[in-house]
């Protein structure tokens, strides 16, 4: 079947669906986000990821919910408008895009921390220019090399941990860990976790906030449910699959990192795996790259899509909807994205732009989460509830500067809103 009611084919299984899943999570976040974390958490490191994780998994949850019963594309840009009323939906595009530009600075950051520390602006720079010339030509990343570029980071992720734990320089004593790690304390000093003399409950949050952006993308497999068998019982089967591998991955990573680096050595690191990674460090930077183009790649393409959609809905300049005559893309909102994020790439530094995007990214998560609470009552209000508070927390939780940035845009996109709304009426 053809034309624009053709259906989708529902070919995908439980280990596809888990599959593409892992290929939207597993990607350069892993090597960006762990610094910032460990300087928030110190070795309550792997607390904040486990935090970071059940709160992904509550939003992806709410959002498969409302993809089976919204399957126009769109996301939470849908949902808040049909759930919540046209403000939220707005409010949820808003901050995607917001939060989706902080993160292609982040990942332009990432291929100069890895391939050129002395030069990372300039080379972050350079590669937002050559993406979005790529995506202006019409070149979209096609679904073998997105299967490559997690063939490549999963196998560089492995090496890595395997010569982290080989190689000599590990020490469990770095992990500062006591016989009693799982206690909390709230005894005298309710904001120590007896794990470190490092931790605070408020550090281990702002952990969790910031490595909440290492997470991004695993909605993905809530959008599949018109590609799925079986989706009602597919698609919940395969989010906590692919959550639990991706956690799993993550923790082998940091153990490894804190064994090796110690959570201050990490804190201070700029591309940290080829820090610890001894003689496999030219591998590590490799890696990164690759992982970090494929996600610009990937981001700067989504990104400039969300801003044509809310162009034509007029929540964005109209100009930002023009599609090029002879390549068929968004080129006006593909250049604006550009040219914020090459600005962004030329000021920002990292732990700023990942904070400032994982607070875009959970506030549009908050409108996911309040959207599936309205579904239904009682038990099924339960992980929309968890995942709404998780959300709000970690984004107040965050550096003071990401979130007092992003509450403004926020406010700005807010004032807009309200201005439009004048005009038309």
């Amino acid at each position: 079947m053809t034309g624009g009611n053709a259906i989708l084919q529902r070919r995908l299984g439980v280990f596809d669906a888990t599959v593409i899943g892992l290929g939207s999570m597993i990607g350069a976040g892993v090597f960006a986000a762990f610094a910032p974390a460990a300087h928030a958490a110190g070795s309550g490191l792997l607390l904040g990821l486990a935090a970071a994780a059940v709160v992904a998994y509550c939003n992806a949850m709410s959002s498969a919910r409302l993809a089976a019963l919204y399957p126009a594309s769109g996301g939470t840009y849908v949902y808040g408008r049909e759930r919540l009323g046209p403000f939220w939906g707005y409010l949820a595009g808003w901050s995607f895009v917001v939060g989706k530009t902080a993160s292609c600075g982040a990942m332009a950051l990432t291929i100069g921390a890895y391939v050129w520390p002395e030069q990372q602006r300039a080379v972050g720079v350079a590669a937002v220019v050559a993406l979005t010339a790529v995506n202006y030509a019409g070149v979209q990343k096609a679904a073998w090399l997105t299967r490559g570029i997690v063939a490549v980071v999963l196998a560089v992720l492995a090496a890595f941990v395997v010569a982290a734990f080989t190689g000599g320089e590990a020490d469990a004593t770095r992990l500062d860990i006591g016989a009693d790690a799982t206690r909390l304390d709230i005894g005298a000093d309710a904001t120590r976790l007896d794990i470190g003399a490092d931790a605070t409950v408020g550090g281990v949050l702002q952990a969790a906030g910031l490595l909440f952006f290492a997470f991004a993308g695993y909605a993905r497999i809530a959008t599949l449910g018109e590609e799925v068998r079986d989706p009602a019982r597919t698609i919940p089967r395969a989010i906590p699959l692919a959550l639990g591998v991706t956690l799993a991955v993550y923790a082998a990573v940091a153990v490894a990192l804190l064994a090796v680096l110690g959570p201050q050595g990490l804190a201070g690191s700029a591309a940290p795996l080829a820090d610890a990674a001894g003689g496999l460090a030219p591998l590590m930077r490799v890696g990164a790259a690759v992982a970090a183009v494929g996600s610009l790649l990937a981001l700067i393409l989504g990104v400039s899509r969300t801003a044509l959609a809310m162009a034509r809905d007029g929540h964005l300049p109209r100009a930002l909807a023009a599609v090029h005559p002879r390549f068929g893309v968004p080129h006006h909102a593909e250049l604006a994205v550009g040219a914020v994020v090459a600005v962004l790439a030329a000021t920002a530094d990292l732990r700023g732009a990942i904070g400032f995007s994982s607070f875009g990214v959970l506030v549009y998560y908050a409108v996911a989460n309040a959207s599936a609470w309205t579904l239904g009552p009682g038990a099924r209000r339960l992980v929309p509830a968890v995942g709404l508070l998780g959300c709000l927390v970690l984004a107040f939780a965050l550096p003071w500067t990401s979130a007092a940035a992003g509450a403004a845009v926020l406010v700005a996109g807010a004032a807009l809103y309200a201005a439009r709304s004048r005009r038309n009426t």
